[in-house]
């Protein structure tokens, strides 16, 4: 299990995030395609319960050259001030496979989702810039992920970041803001 403490950054130029970043001495840890599937059940039980959600993820790591499939089932513990999950994470040999025993077990296919995402790290901190496609989420946003809650007001400060532009919400959530959720 996976404990993580983030919060996203929305309004953000990609670009000149990234060029921040980098005259800030942050290396770069990831550039990644990938595809997310989003399964719950019919009730939608796991965001109800939990905000949670079963998910995989097939990812094209650019820097390394190579492809990983894992499995995840997240639930929020908490949005106070920071959003913080608990994940389950499995490496899969078969993607397809874990599909068809996540349908066998009662669970739907809620969304595919393609997303870009560019990676630094500083100082500790984890910014990961992402873009999705538009229907998805048109709108590129950060996370700013951290192992100590206190380790946010350092990272906002860093890049100088509007504190109006932070938000706790899950991806699910800003989609249901801008109707992107058809269920």
């Amino acid at each position: 299990m996976m404990k993580e403490i983030e919060v996203k950054v929305l309004n953000i130029d990609p670009c000149s995030m990234e060029k921040k970043l980098i005259t800030l001495g942050a290396v770069k840890v990831k550039d990644e395609k990938q595809i997310n599937m989003i399964f719950d059940t019919k009730d939608y039980y796991l965001d109800r319960s939990s905000n949670g959600y079963a998910r995989i993820r097939v990812t094209e790591d650019k820097l390394r050259n190579r492809q990983d499939k894992i499995f995840t089932l997240k639930k929020n513990i908490t949005t106070d001030g920071v959003r913080e999950n608990k994940e389950h994470n499995m490496e899969l040999a078969d993607d397809e496979l874990m599909v068809q025993i996540l349908i066998g077990l009662g669970y739907e296919l809620k969304h595919t989702g393609k997303k870009h995402r560019i990676s630094y790290e500083l100082e500790g901190i984890l910014y990961e810039i992402d873009i999705w496609d538009n229907d998805t989420y048109p709108y590129p946003y950060m996370e700013i992920e951290v192992n100590r809650e206190e380790d946010i007001d350092r990272a906002v400060e860093l890049l100088g970041i509007d504190r109006g532009n932070i938000t706790t919400k899950s991806i699910q959530q800003l989609r249901k803001e801008l109707a992107l959720d058809n269920d």
